[in-house]
């Protein structure tokens, strides 16, 4: 199958949700990841990159300066063009942005699958018409997946079909850390305790609580990994213990994990965060590492109930949860209680129960019946109702 994935996420960006399922999905079927555009151009191009035989990244780049109107004619004609130049036909069309279905124009699928990881409208700078625009795709789309519970039990009364895949983990590649014992080379002038968050620094990060905490006990260290966007930098708490080391590879990460004592979530409570489903929760926890986080409903349930996340709101509750966190980091019994707890899950577990889902949705609207290996790589499919379950 063909799958064309329209995202508002760079795929250069930050390794997350999309990038995970999209590189499981082209193992055996040709995926385009089209982003959106970049207005940097004289004349509208594609630009493109083939990651693998299999899947390839498409950016579009148009004129600055253009009304939506036009931008939206334009971006029809590109993909027009490029269905045609790769003889595309039978498509499944996959959604991040609801904002991408203006221009789709009279392009037919297989199947619509509206992917939706986030509460877009919520976060700061959303686009205006992002609402009703999703509200079309929920008309339009076949299947939705939501990204956690919490946004599940907010969108699954707008659809029939409705299914919950909350973040999943890569285990094996993040339980590496458990077995480093030299530090990266940025962090050996950084001393213990190193307290770490991995993730996007934006408007859903509870700077002033980390102002505090980092304020009250000067000899725990700090490190914040990741992009800074949509805030300024001189928004971001400036003290000797905290080290702003910018973004990472993926494959990095596990390095840098194994170098931490804890691992940090500290968000905000706002709107932006009132249904975001954390990947960095479980990949703390392969690591190795004890984790403390703010009152976030999907890393309270399961993680927090679980007694596999400390969770504090105050400075003062979250002072107490890192030295409670910090005792147990080497805990047998800790660690043991949490690989039973992620045994179950892994994103090739997530991406074939999606898969399935998919198949049969194609093979329903298609009339034609596709081999198991044409959607989800061979593997015996599951029956799954709609509904939310952490594996």
């Amino acid at each position: 199958m063909n799958f064309i994935v329209f995202s508002h996420l760079r795929w250069n960006f930050v390794f997350q949700r999309p990038q995970q399922l999209m590189t499981r999905c082209a193992y055996t079927n040709r995926v385009i990841y089209w982003e959106e555009p970049i207005l940097d151009a004289t004349v509208a191009f594609l630009e493109q990159r083939d990651l693998t035989s299999q899947l390839k990244v498409v950016v579009p780049h148009l004129p600055p300066g253009l009304i939506a109107p036009e931008a939206r004619k334009i971006q029809e004609s590109l993909l027009g063009e490029f269905m045609s130049e790769y003889l595309i036909k039978d498509v499944v069309l996959w959604y991040y942005t609801p904002l991408a279905l203006q221009f789709r124009g009279k392009l037919q699928a297989r199947a619509v699958i509206y992917d939706c990881m986030d509460e877009l409208s919520a976060f700061r700078g959303a686009p205006v018409g992002l609402r009703s625009a999703e509200a079309e795709l929920f008309r339009t789309a076949d299947l939705v997946f939501t990204g956690g519970k919490s946004l599940y039990e907010s969108k699954k009364t707008q659809h029939p079909f409705v299914h919950c895949f909350p973040s999943s983990i890569d285990r094996d590649f993040f339980g590496t850390a458990r077995q480093m014992r030299s530090d990266v080379e940025e962090l050996v002038g950084i001393p213990r305790p190193r307290l770490g968050f991995c993730g996007v620094i934006d408007e859903r990060m509870d700077l002033s609580l980390l102002a505090a905490v980092a304020a009250a006990r000067s000899k725990w260290q700090f490190v914040m990994l990741g992009p800074v966007v949509k805030i300024a930098e001189s928004e971001l708490p400036r003290l000797p213990n905290i080290h702003y080391l910018g973004p990472k590879e993926y494959r990095l990460l596990p390095s840098y994990f194994a170098g931490w004592d804890v691992g940090l979530l500290p968000f905000a409570r706002n709107d932006s965060t009132r249904f975001i489903s954390p990947t960095k929760t479980p990949e703390y926890l392969a690591a190795g590492l004890p984790a403390v986080s703010t009152p976030i409903a999907d890393v309270v349930d399961p993680y927090g109930n679980g007694g596999f996340v400390h969770i504090a709101e105050t400075p003062e509750e979250f002072v107490t949860a890192i030295e409670s966190a910090i005792l147990s980091r080497d805990s047998g019994e800790r660690l043991d209680r949490v690989d039973r707890f992620l045994r179950h899950m892994s994103w090739d577990s997530t991406w074939e129960r999606m898969g399935h889902l998919v198949r049969d949705v194609v093979c329903c609207n298609g009339g034609t019946e596709l081999s198991e290996s044409a959607v989800t790589g061979g593997i015996e499919p599951r029956n799954e109702e709609p509904g939310c379950s952490i594996i």
